[in-house]
């Protein structure tokens, strides 16, 4: 069990993203060719993955997604809810138009009386 992932290097993360990725694609008995043409991408860019150069994102959206293994983004798109206090300063802020100030050159012009 990895302790603390915050102590790799991004090159070591990347390798142990591609092992997985292989592992996962050789479980489930798919070629590299098989994944590509699945995931709509090219064997190269397969390959590239799968030796630890991942340079394209939806790339490798598009190889978890065809094994499966997407669910791996959940809490980086999940919507967190408001705290009472956040949505407190959303309703506020939103709710009320702001003053506007006079212009520097308005006077308000006084009606002379007739008498």
């Amino acid at each position: 069990m990895l302790d603390n992932i915050y102590m790799l290097s991004d090159p070591e993360i990347c390798k142990r993203i591609a092992a997985k990725i292989k592992m996962i694609r050789l479980k489930q008995n798919m070629s590299q060719a098989e994944l590509a043409d699945k995931a709509g991408i090219s064997v190269s860019s397969v390959k590239r993955i799968e030796d630890g150069e991942i340079k394209n994102f939806e790339s490798l959206i598009r190889i978890l997604r065809t094994l499966g293994e997407l669910d791996v983004f959940v809490k980086l798109i999940e919507e967190q809810p408001l705290s009472p206090n956040e949505y407190y300063e959303l309703v506020n802020k939103t709710g009320k138009p702001k003053r506007k100030r006079a212009s520097k050159g308005y006077t308000k012009e006084k009606e002379e009386s007739k008498w």
